[in-house]
């Protein structure tokens, strides 16, 4: 297990099957969270596992990942070795799953692009705009149908993108000279006023939540930004959980934890050697 999760390269959970993921360099994995209350996912059913399990045996990079909506997933990378491909190049594209990773469809780009960050928040003819990271052409690229078909963003090294729920057209990116906001769909960036140097952020209820390289959690509100706790680790990878209190959960070298009070107190999920 300590392999499986020496690279975290995204979390999520699942509001409509109170499954929790981590997406690693060896397969997307279910996250035991029967230590939490019911205050996470606002009760939400969850899969009674105290060991994390890797789902359907596949052990694809899986760098990008997103819960997409309830119940859909959406991922790119690079293909399980040991599977027979028909890729030219060893990209997965995005894939797609509505059985909690499973089983994949390819919705794009299949053997063309491999997304290292994801994010989808709905539009209003119930479509899903989809942002990715293509890291190979350094870039932004955006989907407007719910993965099918894409147009080019900005070109930007980002470390971590995370869209508004609220606003479609509203991006935020992590970069090395700050943080940066894009209120056109990801076509331009302007510094984000006041931000602390963050590594990875997330949207929450009324603002933004972010961990800077030092494992610092920090809150938006309003114009202000807050330190609320600190992990103490280089975090990996992070994500805010929604419902009628907000958790978040981080990933590092030491495991998977999740807080409730913003990163004061942590519940560990996974636990690795030291």
């Amino acid at each position: 297990m300590a392999n499986a999760f020496e690279h975290v390269h995204g979390l999520g959970a699942d509001p409509l099957t109170g499954d929790t993921y981590a997406a690693t360099h060896q397969g997307v994995w279910l996250i035991p969270t029967g230590v939490l209350p019911e205050t996470y996912l606002a009760g939400a059913p969850r899969a009674d596992t105290s060991q994390p399990t890797q789902l359907a045996g596949l052990a694809q990079d899986t760098m990008g990942f997103t819960v997409a909506a309830p119940g859909q997933l959406m991922a790119s990378g690079h293909p399980d070795p040991t599977e027979p491909s028909d890729l030219a190049l060893p990209n997965l594209g995005l894939i797609s799953s509505t059985d909690g990773a499973l089983s994949w469809t390819t919705l794009s780009l299949a053997g063309k692009t491999d997304f290292h960050d994801l994010d989808a928040v709905p539009l209003d003819d119930g479509t899903l705009r989809v942002y990715g990271y293509d890291a190979g052409a350094g870039g932004i690229s955006v989907s407007d149908d719910s993965g099918l078909t894409w147009s080019a963003g900005a070109q930007l090294a980002l470390r971590d993108l995370s869209a508004d729920p609220s606003q479609a057209d509203r991006l935020y990116a992590t970069t090395a000279s700050g943080v940066l906001v894009s209120t056109d769909a990801g076509r331009t960036f302007t510094a984000l006023a006041g931000a602390p140097a963050l590594l990875l952020l997330d949207s929450a209820a009324g603002g933004l939540v972010g961990l800077d390289p030092n494992g610092g959690v920090w809150r938006q509100a309003g114009q202000t930004w807050t330190q609320t706790g600190t992990t103490g680790r280089t975090p990996e990878a992070f994500t805010v959980v929604g419902g009628s209190s907000p958790w978040i959960l981080v990933a590092d070298a030491t495991g998977i934890a999740a807080s409730s009070d913003y990163g004061t107190t942590w519940t560990a999920l996974v636990s690795l050697p030291g």
